[in-house]
């Protein structure tokens, strides 16, 4: 009979692999980190942001889990090649990796506006960490994949990436350039068991996201989504997972969308909805 107090392990979704996630001390990576040690992974957490990313892993160890904190610029080919070879190290080897990081500060950001007035320093920085960055994870974590059997790569996209927009033109190009660089990894790596996806968050409301975004446009937001909240870091997490673990072993050289449907209607139908004049009575 099984005693109450000690009840058996029960494996993790994810028990076991190794997982380097990149942008990890904040935000989607920061959660996705938590996620997937508690399912069990061992987790490198890549940020240049090191005492943030030190803290996510103390936060891990603290709950049982196995995680490392490391430092690197990943549009740095030395850097985020030392990273990989650093985790290796550690954990015997490579499964997973979450290609996550990102410029998100909102300078950055404000700068990233019309095409006619954008920087090309902004446009450059943009490309260097948001592409580059992937291309260089990549290129360093599928040697590892093979020699291990295989593993799961993940790409945070965008569905800036999808759609046209107004602003962050060169974010948005960069993610489109991810989308075509995880197919191509899918394509080129397959048969040698490594899988490539991307997730593309739509909106997704984090912690800082009441602070910045005035509420009239969060309920403008919010009526493009066809789910009756925006999104949050996880729920990312949660298809990040599924991704990284051997349920989805069929599954690569997708894009999946994580943005409650905020791209799968017309044009017209939020404004139709707030009219009433549709025929959905429900």
């Amino acid at each position: 009979m099984t005693n109450p107090t000690n009840p058996p392990h029960r494996p993790g979704r994810v028990e076991g692999k190794v997982a380097i996630i990149t942008g990890a001390a904040s935000g989607i990576g920061r959660v996705t980190a938590e996620t997937l040690a508690r399912e069990g992974a061992r987790i490198a957490l890549v940020d240049l942001d090191l005492e943030g990313a030190r803290a996510v892993a103390a936060g891990i160890e603290s709950l049982g889990g196995e995680a490392i904190a490391l430092r690197a610029d990943v549009s740095a080919e030395s850097e985020i090649r030392s990273a990989i070879e650093a985790t290796v190290a550690r954990f015997g080897g490579l499964d997973f990796l979450h290609n996550n990081a990102a410029i998100t500060s909102p300078d950055h950001q404000r700068r990233d506006g019309s095409l006619l007035d954008l920087d090309v320093e902004i446009w450059d920085a943009t490309m260097a960490v948001d592409l580059r960055g992937a291309m260089l994870g990549c290129k360093h974590a599928v040697p590892h994949m093979i020699r291990r059997g295989g593993g799961s790569i993940v790409n945070t996209t965008s569905n800036s990436s999808l759609a046209g927009d107004l602003t962050l033109n060169a974010y948005a190009a960069a993610k489109a350039g991810l989308n075509a660089l995880s197919l191509s990894v899918a394509t080129a790596f397959g048969k040698q068991g490594v899988r490539c996806n991307a997730v593309s968050p739509g909106l997704i409301a984090g912690p800082s996201f009441a602070k910045v975004v005035p509420p009239e446009v969060q309920e403008m937001l919010l009526a493009e989504a066809l789910t009756p909240r925006l999104g949050t870091p996880q729920d990312v997490a949660n298809l990040v997972l599924f991704l990284a673990s051997d349920e989805s072993a069929h599954i690569t050289g997708q894009i999946l969308r994580c943005d409650g449907g905020a791209l799968s209607h017309l044009p017209h139908v939020s404004k139709l909805r707030a009219s009433g004049k549709t025929t959905n009575r429900t």
